[in-house]
């Protein structure tokens, strides 16, 4: 049985630069990029099956490679 799939919206200058870096990436679509890349977050969010919360560590170094990226 397929997974049931939601909606999730996001700013449209950010899905453009999302399209940019899909363009020659291997990713089939900006969604199987943000897919990946919401995987590859919560994984490193996961502690013991659960989900634990980011320090200001971590959220900084987040942010600094969503700038890094062209996101923010």
């Amino acid at each position: 049985m397929r997974e049931s799939k939601v909606t999730v919206k996001i700013p449209r200058p950010l899905y453009r630069k999302v399209q940019q870096v899909v363009e020659g990436s291997g990713f089939n679509s900006p969604t199987d990029f943000i897919v990946y890349v919401l995987r590859d977050l919560m994984g490193d969010a996961e502690e013991n099956g659960e989900i634990r919360e980011f320090d200001q560590d971590e959220l900084d170094d987040v942010k600094r490679k969503l700038k890094n990226l062209g996101y923010l």
